[in-house]
C-alpha cells in the first residue's frame, strides 16, 4: 500500500450502483441475511432525513414509522442538535470519564437524576442499550455479593423479551432463536411468561379479565423465585412495554405485584427502558407511567433522538452506597460512555422535549393513534392491535376466530417474502418481524400527529389487504 495519502471522493458524489457495490464488497449489516446483498437486488440505501420522513438514494420519501430504530424521537434533521454537536467537538470532543470528568456528563447525570423517580441518583454511562443491560446485570451480581449474599447471581425476565446482545445481556434475552448459536451462554438467565393477553389462553392463564392475567403473570415470577431458591435470585429484568413479540403492555396492577414479590423475597428489579423512556409511553420514565419504582433503569435511544450513541444505567442510592466510600470500585467502563459530544447531544434533545411538549404530544395523541390503528381489526388478517404511547404492535393471524397463527413457511412468505419490502415500497418504514408470532410494530417520532396516523393506518390498510389475497 503506498505511503502516500490518496485522495478519497467524497460520499455525496457516490451514485447508487457505486454505493450498492461498496455494500455488497465490504458492509456486514446488523440483524440481517447478507444474502441481500451477495444474491439479490441490494439493499435500501438511506440518505436523508426531515421531520417524520427519511429518503433514499434515488430519492423516494418515505414515513419513519419506526422512529429508525426506536430512537429518533425529536425527528431527523434537527439542525440545533448538530450544532450543539459540532461545539461541543470543537472545544472537547473527547475525555474519558475513568477518573476524570468533564461537564457535559456531569450535566447530563445530574438532569437525568432529577427526571428519575424516587432515590435512582446515580447515572452510569455506557454507548448503547445492551451495555447498559449489561451494566446492570454485572452490577446485581455484585452488589449482593457486597451485601454478602455471593449465591444471588441469577436474573429472571420474560419469554420472548429481548434484552441485547453482549453474552451477559443475551442470557437475560427471552428468545432462544437468537442464542443457540452462542451457546454456552452466560449463565443465569431463567424465564417466565410474557404480558401478551391476547394469547393467554395458550399460556394456561386466565382470560376472565385483564387484572386476572396480570396477577397471575406477575405470580408466576413468584413461582420462579421460589422454584430456583430465593437466595439465587439477584434480579428480576422487564421492560414497560415489551418490544420482541409486538408490544405487550403490563395488565393494570402487573409491576405493583411485581415490586411486592421483588421486595418480598429481597430480589432487585431492573427496568429496562432502553426503547420505552424518554417519550416512547408519554414520560422520561416509563415506569412513572405504570407507578413502580424500580431500583435500575437502563436506558439508550431517545436519549439523544440518534444524533449520538448513548446509554446508562441509573442506579438508587441504595445500590450505589457500597461504592461511595473506601476503595472499593466498580471495575466495569467503556471508553465512550458520557462521551461529551453525546452528552451535550442529549441536553440539546431533552431541551426540545420540554420547550416542544413532545411528552404531552404522545400522552394526547396516544389514544387517537390506537383508534386509528384499530381500524384495521376489520381485515381478516389483524387479530389483535396491542401498545401505548407512540409503541405499537399489530398481530398477524391466518384466522380471526381461532387466533391461529402461520407456520415457519407462512410466516417467511408473508413477512420477508412480501410485507416487508410492499410496505416499504408503499411508502412505509416500519418493522415486519417473527420473534413470537408474526407482528407489525410502530414507533414513529413522538412530533406527529392524527393526520400521520391516517396516512400510516392508509399505506397498511392497502398492503395487508393485497398481503391476504396472496396467501
Amino acid at each position: 500500500m503506498s505511503t502516500t495519502a490518496q485522495p478519497v471522493t467524497r460520499r455525496t458524489t457516490r451514485s447508487d450502483a457505486e454505493l450498492q457495490q461498496m455494500a455488497k464488497d465490504h458492509l456486514w449489516m446488523h440483524f440481517a441475511r447478507q444474502s441481500v446483498m451477495t444474491d439479490g437486488p441490494g439493499v435500501p440505501i438511506i440518505v436523508k432525513g426531515e421531520g417524520h420522513h427519511i429518503w433514499d438514494s434515488q430519492g423516494k420519501r418515505y414515513i419513519d414509522g419506526l422512529a429508525g430504530l426506536f430512537v429518533v424521537a425529536a425527528g431527523h434533521g434537527r439542525k440545533r442538535i448538530a450544532e450543539v454537536a459540532a461545539r461541543q467537538a470543537e472545544e472537547l470532543a473527547f475525555f474519558p470519564i475513568w477518573s476524570y470528568a468533564h461537564p457535559a456528563a456531569i450535566e447530563l447525570a445530574d438532569r437525568i437524576a432529577h427526571y428519575a423517580p424516587g432515590d435512582l441518583n446515580k447515572v452510569f454511562f455506557s454507548t448503547g442499550g445492551g451495555e447498559a443491560v449489561e451494566t446492570a446485570f454485572k452490577l446485581a451480581k455484585y452488589y449482593w455479593k457486597l451485601q454478602g449474599k455471593p449465591t444471588k447471581h441469577k436474573v429472571i425476565s420474560r419469554s420472548v423479551a429481548y434484552h441485547g446482545t453482549p453474552s451477559g445481556a443475551l442470557a437475560i434475552t427471552g428468545i432462544p432463536a437468537m442464542k443457540s448459536m452462542f451457546e454456552p451462554l452466560t449463565p443465569g438467565g431463567f424465564r417466565v411468561p410474557n404480558t401478551n393477553f391476547y394469547r393467554a389462553e395458550d399460556m394456561g392463564a386466565p382470560t376472565s379479565s385483564l387484572e386476572d392475567f396480570g396477577v397471575w403473570a406477575a405470580d408466576r415470577i413468584e413461582e420462579m423465585i421460589q422454584f430456583e431458591g430465593p437466595d439465587t435470585v439477584a434480579a428480576v429484568f422487564l421492560e414497560p412495554v415489551q418490544n420482541s413479540g409486538g408490544c405487550f403492555p403490563p395488565p393494570p396492577g402487573y409491576f405493583q405485584r411485581v415490586r411486592e414479590i421483588c421486595d418480598k423475597y429481597d430480589v432487585l428489579l431492573v427496568s429496562d427502558e432502553v426503547i420505552c423512556a424518554f417519550g416512547r409511553i408519554g414520560h422520561m420514565f416509563a415506569c412513572d407511567a405504570y407507578g413502580y419504582q424500580p431500583d435500575m433503569i437502563t436506558f439508550a435511544k431517545a436519549v439523544t433522538s440518534g444524533y449520538s450513541p448513548l446509554g446508562g444505567t441509573v442506579v438508587s442510592d441504595r445500590i450505589y452506597e457500597p461504592f461511595a466510600h473506601g476503595d472499593r470500585a466498580f471495575y466495569h467502563g467503556y471508553t465512550f460512555g458520557g462521551h461529551p459530544v453525546s452528552s451535550a447531544v442529549a441536553m440539546e434533545n431533552l431541551d426540545i422535549f420540554e420547550e416542544e411538549g413532545l411528552l404531552e404530544n404522545v400522552r394526547e395523541n396516544s389514544p387517537v393513534f390506537r383508534q386509528t390503528l384499530e381500524k384495521l381489526t376489520d381485515l381478516p388478517i389483524v387479530g389483535d392491535v396491542r401498545g401505548d404511547g407512540y409503541f405499537f404492535g399489530i398481530e398477524l393471524v391466518k384466522d380471526k376466530a381461532t387466533k391461529e397463527t402461520f407456520d415457519d413457511d407462512e410466516s417467511e412468505r408473508l413477512l420477508r417474502g412480501f410485507l416487508s419490502k410492499a410496505l416499504f415500497d408503499a411508502g412505509l418504514y416500519c418493522r415486519a418481524d417473527d420473534r413470537g408470532d408474526p407482528v407489525i410494530q410502530l414507533a414513529p417520532p413522538l412530533t406527529i400527529g392524527p393526520s400521520e396516523f391516517t396516512e400510516i393506518e392508509q399505506i397498511l390498510r392497502s398492503v395487508l389487504t393485497e398481503a391476504w389475497t396472496r396467501l
